[in-house]
């Protein structure tokens, strides 16, 4: 036998089981639910209510995955997961989706992690007690910082300490409830995290919340992307498309309480993305009327955005970056043609 005519039967031989290779929608329908990674527990993000359900912003952003595939909100089961181990549970395929505040940088995009577009704008911020009476970062040098390993803000205090000239003690905490809990208990200065978890630590875990101020750790924006593993560009679709959803419906003037009456709408942009003119849904092997199921079922992202985290929530946040971009925010959709 020749080495072509062996390479040949070689490659042969490799196909049928390339062509079996099952692929993430194939498991998650065979299961009948998708597994999300959620958080420990934070208010307007992800914590069960007193009735064990879960609820929060990045739960919506999974629950929309889940009306895309089964026209279900609710074919969604939530994994808690510490900072530190929610990467590798998504790359050890423990979990299909991790939609919750996870910042995309470049060595956790090459390191086998795939980020959609962000479902949240926030920056990265200190919270300490006013008695200490520093309002600002240039001047907490030696202050001793609660932080959760395995996170950006661990990098974002290392590097704030190293370029101010701080010697900023860190104290690291693999549960985010730890890192809080510490804080609290006056083990360290401060704490830091996102503005917006420090928001909803402050209305829900201070002694006092009047005595605690929170001001911004440097000046970037942090955008946090909901992730999926590499390595198959369908179910990045589909998630990536499922949570657009909520923001072009919100584009296009769509509401969970005006969705019916649109699908009678003139407007092409409406008709195709509401699934009345097909070929979006099949593009992605799913019903043609996914978005629109989405929007019936969810609601558009101002809709989800205003009853986790807005004036309508107890978070009682602006929408700030978290606007559209025509309304001065960063959020942007992508054509749904």
């Amino acid at each position: 036998m020749t080495r072509l005519t062996s390479l040949a039967l070689l490659t042969a031989l490799a196909l049928p089981c390339a062509a079996a290779a099952e692929t993430t929608l194939d498991t998650v329908k065979a299961r009948g639910h998708v597994l999300c990674g959620a958080g420990t527990g934070t208010m307007g993000f992800y914590m069960p209510d007193d009735s064990g359900t879960w609820r929060g912003a990045e739960i919506d952003t999974c629950r929309a995955l889940a009306v895309a595939i089964f026209n279900d909100k609710d074919a969604a089961q939530f994994v808690p997961l510490s900072g530190a181990k929610r990467l590798t549970a998504l790359q050890a395929g423990e979990i299909d989706y991790l939609p919750r505040t996870t910042i995309g940088t470049l060595q956790r995009d090459a390191a086998g992690v795939n980020f959609i577009p962000a479902n949240f704008y926030g920056y990265d911020a200190f919270m300490m007690h006013k008695t200490l009476g520093i309002t600002r970062v240039e001047d907490m040098t030696g202050a001793s910082v609660c932080v959760q390993s395995g996170s950006t803000t661990e990098v974002t205090a290392s590097d704030v300490s190293r370029k101010l000239g701080l010697d900023l003690q860190l104290t690291l905490f693999e549960d985010p409830i730890a890192a809080r809990e510490a804080f609290f208990a006056d083990r360290c200065d401060a704490l830091i995290t996102g503005n917006a978890f420090l928001a909803a630590v402050r209305a829900t875990q201070a002694p006092n919340p009047e005595d605690y101020i929170i001001f911004k750790a440097n000046s970037l924006i942090n955008a946090s992307r909901p992730a999926v593993r590499h390595g198959d560009d369908q179910w990045f679709d589909i998630a990536k498309w499922s949570f657009l959803a909520m923001v072009r419906a919100e584009e296009l003037g769509i509401t969970q309480a005006n969705v019916d009456e649109m699908r009678e709408s003139e407007d092409p942009d409406v008709r195709r993305f509401l699934g009345v003119e097909p070929g979006n849904g099949a593009a992605l092997g799913l019903d043609e009327a996914f978005a629109y199921n989405i929007v019936k079922q969810l609601g558009n992202y101002g809709e989800m955005f205003e009853r986790n985290l807005g004036m309508s929530s107890p978070m009682k946040l602006d929408r700030d970056y978290n606007a559209l971009a025509r309304d001065g925010g960063l959020l942007l959709s992508d054509p749904f043609n």
